[in-house]
């Protein structure tokens, strides 16, 4: 096994930047280079004590610097270890592609095929409301719409959680009121009610999330989240679905394919 020198490095004391902050560096270069992978445990609080001559403080301070940045996490009795973020790319351009539908694959599930993930629904929830003054403008000013909440999982990690809006003169007593609205997800039953999908516009803004979202998504500290509104608009210019959705940030890649003309 090599040794923490040869991985960490030394502490310059030559340096104006903060011990603390100087080992919170190394560690997270070490991560970087992938001389920890995903999952590794770090260096015990002692190994790292003995190795760079500071305070257990002064330590505690560098990985909690990381645990902050999303970085690690704290296991209580075990140590500290390397965050998983296994990244899935999201494909703006392809993944409401009608051919997908047609296969009965909702856009979820062709996410997580591409990321080699296993795919997970849960957390659903399917009632009629009234909407909030934005969603009813988005949607041509219904009094009542159908909301579908859900969270999304990839290999039983939290990585999403979307809620649905659609006029309820539109998704009453369909299978789109249903918990499983059936192949290809709301909107090949959208397209077979005769509303076909034309194009979808989306709205994102990366932030600091709200408490109840660090639990749903079981963030760690200082990690962001993606916000996207996006709206569905049939062949005749109808907004026919907006979908509210919250993303960790650390969980996605966002990828847009542009055309070259």
């Amino acid at each position: 096994m090599p040794s923490l020198t040869s991985v960490l490095g030394v502490l310059d004391p030559t340096s104006d930047r903060a011990v603390f902050r100087q080992i919170a560096d190394a560690l997270r270069e070490a991560i970087d280079k992938g001389r920890f992978r995903e999952g590794d445990k770090l260096p015990s609080e002692t190994e790292l004590v003995d190795h760079f001559g500071v305070s257990r403080m002064t330590v505690r301070n560098a990985l909690s610097l990381l645990q902050q940045e999303g970085l690690a996490v704290s296991e209580h009795g075990k140590g500290v270890f390397v965050r998983p973020r296994p990244p899935v790319r999201r494909l703006a351009s392809d993944r409401f592609a009608r051919r997908h539908r047609d296969q009965g694959k909702a856009a979820f599930t062709v996410e997580a095929e591409a990321a080699g993930s296993r795919p997970e629904v849960d957390g659903l929830e399917v009632k009629e409301e009234r909407p909030s003054q934005d969603i009813s403008a988005r949607l041509g000013s219904p009094r009542k719409v159908l909301a579908r909440r859900r969270r999304y999982l990839l290999d039983g990690r939290p990585v999403e959680f979307a809620t649905s809006y659609l006029p309820l003169d539109l998704a009453r007593n369909t299978p789109i009121a249903q918990p499983n609205p059936g192949p290809g997800g709301i909107y090949a039953r959208l397209e077979e009610m005769g509303h076909r999908l034309d194009h979808f516009d989306e709205e994102i803004r990366a932030r600091m999330p709200s408490p109840a979202e660090v639990r749903t998504l079981q963030l760690a500290s200082g990690v962001p989240v993606i916000h996207l509104v996006r709206t569905a608009f049939d062949s005749e210019g109808r907004a026919v679905e907006v979908c509210d959705t919250v993303m960790a940030a650390d969980a996605y890649v966002l990828a847009y394919q542009l055309p070259a003309n």
